[in-house]
């Protein structure tokens, strides 16, 4: 028996590679990972270049191309620091307007391109949208580059899926990647590109997304460290807990860190509900908001571009107390104002600062109530820094990995989790949806309730319709007979309503630009069948 297996052992082998090699093959994966590997150096070239020229603007009223913004301002007089908001602005809002782009791409129109597999993202838009983002940050607005920058990555990244024409998974796939060589380039932090890409905008884990993901972000993360160095974006010192009698204070933190991020959101919300009910011409809405944003900077200009150095002397532990108390205000203020006003610019770089801010305040507090047990507001920082930033973005674990990537700080590790976790935990208790989430509700998309309903308003009746024979006599519907009638672009949710209320099987499809003749008939059954089988492709895809 064992001489029959010994010589039968090749074809048994065969037999069991030979099926996982053809699906290898039949969905196109090595293109993927091919593409991937392409993909991630260009979007990190993409993301060195989008950083330069940030720079470039600043050196109009800055006279520096340095990220040492607030350093750079003390030095700079008054009238200049009023000046490069309000001129910055003055060119966004005529960009924006001539360009017929009513606003700048983010992170929410990658999670709705996922989302609505059909919908490309526009190569010339979001190429003028990187450009009007690097001028927004450059001429001092007070927002993040990394939203812009995972923006701009799926922009390429969908690009070059639509032109190698491959399928959905495929597409969506390579998104991700984009999104992965994006944040890793930016932050210089490869595994939470990884996770990021997973987390926030696939929603899922899928080993067969995994690799040309992981490959994307080590491609970014290689050509960013070949132009900017290896090292971390924070440089911090070491950080040690004190006492495990903390960790009831760093859940503490996260609660306080929760009512930061939800007060944070609010002031978007808030912002953004102003500008539409603004009376203001659109064009000049950026330059009047560059001018608060300016006239706060005579007083803060801690609050002027991305806030990177500011960040970091809270994690030094070189900024006082109420210093850092009112910048937790001015700085939710000034990012709401900027982004309400139309600027380009994300809400990461702004919810890492608050973070440090509120963390490093609450580090002083608890040192002066238990100077014997407190570590230093340092380490206070950088928990607050992953709090906040987790509970505003709702991606509690690439949160926490990012801020590992940025501070080196691996060895808080326990405490940092818990603290992310509880401020998670109570944002999503008290407000129910992050910032991403809650811009995607603003257009109809409800990303959060689960991918059924997602489907329900991306799938249409042309998608399970069937249309009349060529030679079959016209039909025509009567408005009058009392059963209802479908178009071709209704959503799938708006016709099983249709079939449930009336308890029809069958309803006709009308012409949108002639409502009584009848082009097709829709079933229930195949609405059903059509919704069954999209539900279980999307459960195949996250789960191979």
């Amino acid at each position: 028996m064992i001489p029959e297996l010994i010589t039968n052992l090749p074809r048994i082998l065969v037999s069991w590679v030979q099926p996982n090699l053809e699906t290898f093959w039949k969905t196109r994966q090595p293109m993927v990972w091919l593409l991937a590997l392409v993909l991630g150096a260009a979007i990190a070239v993409a993301a060195i270049i989008f950083r330069e020229l940030i720079g470039l603007f600043q050196i109009p009223w800055l006279g520096t191309r340095s990220e040492r913004v607030y350093s750079a301002a003390l030095q700079t007089p008054w009238y200049l620091i009023m000046a490069g908001p309000v001129a910055g602005g003055l060119l966004v809002g005529l960009l924006l307007t001539f360009l017929k782009n009513k606003r700048t791409g983010a992170v929410a129109d990658v999670i709705e391109a996922r989302a609505l597999t059909g919908r490309k993202l526009g190569l010339r838009d979001g190429l003028l949208s990187a450009l009007v983002t690097a001028l927004s940050l450059g001429s001092g607005a007070s927002a993040g580059r990394e939203g812009p920058v995972v923006h701009l990555g799926a922009v390429l990244a969908t690009a070059v899926a639509w032109r190698a024409n491959l399928p959905e998974w495929c597409r969506r796939t390579l998104l991700g990647a984009g999104v992965a060589s994006a944040i890793s380039a930016s932050f210089n932090a490869p595994i939470a590109g990884v996770l990021f890409a997973h987390e926030v905008i696939l929603g899922h884990y899928a080993m067969r997304s995994f690799v040309p993901i992981v490959i994307a972000s080590t491609a970014g993360a290689v050509a960013s460290r070949l132009w900017f160095g290896d090292a971390a974006a924070f440089l911090i010192p070491n950080h040690q807990i004190t006492s495990f009698w903390e960790f009831p204070a760093f859940a503490l933190l996260g609660v306080t860190a929760a009512m930061v991020a939800i007060l944070f959101q609010f002031a978007l919300y808030m912002a953004d509900f102003m500008a539409r009910g603004s009376r203001i011409p659109y064009y000049l809405l950026p330059a009047v908001g560059g001018a608060l944003v300016g006239a706060i900077a005579l007083v803060f200009p801690q609050i002027l571009g991305v806030g990177y150095e500011v960040t970091d002397m809270a994690l030094w532990r070189k900024l006082p107390l109420m210093t850092m108390l009112a910048l937790i205000v001015v700085k939710t203020v000034a990012t709401a104002i900027t982004l309400g006003a139309r600027f380009g610019g994300g809400i990461f770089s702004p919810a890492l600062y608050l973070g440090a801010m509120t963390g490093g305040s609450f580090g002083l507090i608890a040192a002066a109530a238990f100077p014997d047990m407190a570590s230093s507001e340092g380490l206070y920082a950088i928990l607050g820094m992953g709090a906040v930033a987790g509970a505003v973005l709702g991606a509690p674990i690439s949160t926490t990995v990012i801020v590992f990537e940025l501070t080196g700080g691996y060895t808080l590790s326990i405490a940092l989790l818990l603290t992310v976790a509880v401020a998670h935990g109570i944002t999503q208790a008290i407000h129910g949806h992050s910032w991403f989430h809650w811009q995607l509700e603003m257009r109809g998309l409800f990303i959060q309730e689960g991918p059924h309903r997602a489907l329900g308003q991306i799938t249409r009746v042309m998608d399970f319709m069937e249309p009349l024979a060529g030679d079959a006599e016209p039909e025509r519907y009567d408005p009058e007979s009392g059963q209802p009638a479908l178009r071709p672009t209704d959503t799938l949710e708006s016709a099983l309503r249709a079939f449930d209320k009336g308890g029809h099987t069958r309803l006709p499809v009308v012409d949108p630009k002639d409502e009584r003749r009848i082009i097709a008939w829709a079933s229930h059954v195949r609405a059903l069948r059509s919704f069954n089988r999209a539900l279980v492709q999307l459960s195949e895809e996250e789960h191979r």
